[in-house]
């Protein structure tokens, strides 16, 4: 799976033209739409994958990359907003213990136990949502609905699958890959021009190895799931 899924961004003759608009994409990144434009590209790779289609897309209609792009986003910024809520009642409960306390020794030791405790659960929610948040694109983009993203009759099939979390696995392992290369590279001055490009192929990669690794798992009806042979939406 592994070298099929380093392989995959490979399997076109438009390989060059694609990872070079994908890469310049990510390096426009801090002007937003085109970072928006990159992801829709991941999303209709990982579309292609899940229908049996072994060759990377090409980059064409924008308005529907951009939309995947939007969606995508979307259901991140949703995710997010659950370590976001713990770090602001981390917040609010260490400014209300000091109100309460004052800041004498007592209360900043509740509030340094309060800031160790909501650290250890973001670590523990943050990793978490690493593993569901591929599972959410892949259900909405299998489904084409994107309630599905947070249907917990949806995550709990991908979830607790060995399939998707091997598929995981490997897409974690590429953009360590990745990562490390872009480390090496910096050593020569190049890595940061080079980054942009190699994140992307990694990205590519990985969503063939996340799609490929649940394309044979049965979509979910009305909490059950459905026979195999269904077509994925």
């Amino acid at each position: 799976m592994f070298q099929e899924a380093l392989n995959y961004p490979r399997n076109s003759d438009s390989t060059v033209k694609n990872v070079a608009i994908g890469g310049i994409l990510l390096f426009l990144s801090f002007l937003f739409v085109p970072a928006l434009a990159a992801f829709g590209y991941v999303v209709r790779s990982l579309r292609g994958v899940l229908n049996g289609v072994e060759e990377p897309p090409e980059f064409d209609e924008w308005g529907e990359l951009l939309a995947d792009g939007v969606k995508a986003f979307a259901i991140a910024l949703a995710y997010s907003l659950v370590p976001a809520l713990i770090a602001i009642v981390a917040v609010v409960t260490s400014g209300a213990t000091l109100g309460l306390t004052g800041p004498g020794r007592s209360g900043g030791l509740v509030v340094a136990l309060i800031a160790l405790g909501a650290f250890a659960l973001l670590t523990v929610v943050s990793l978490l949502l690493a593993y569901v948040l591929p599972a959410a694109i892949v259900a909405w983009v299998r489904t084409d609905s994107l309630g599905a993203a947070f249907s917990p009759a949806e995550l709990r099939v991908l979830a607790f699958s060995k399939t998707y979390a091997t598929g995981w696995a490997v897409a974690v392992g590429i953009s360590l890959l990745g990562g490390i290369l872009v480390g090496v590279l910096n050593a020569v001055l190049i890595g940061a021009l080079l980054a942009p490009f190699i994140t992307f192929y990694a990205n590519v990669a990985g969503a063939h190895a996340i799609g490929s690794a649940v394309r044979e798992m049965p979509a979910v009806e009305d909490g059950s799931e459905a026979p195999a042979s269904q077509p994925a939406a």
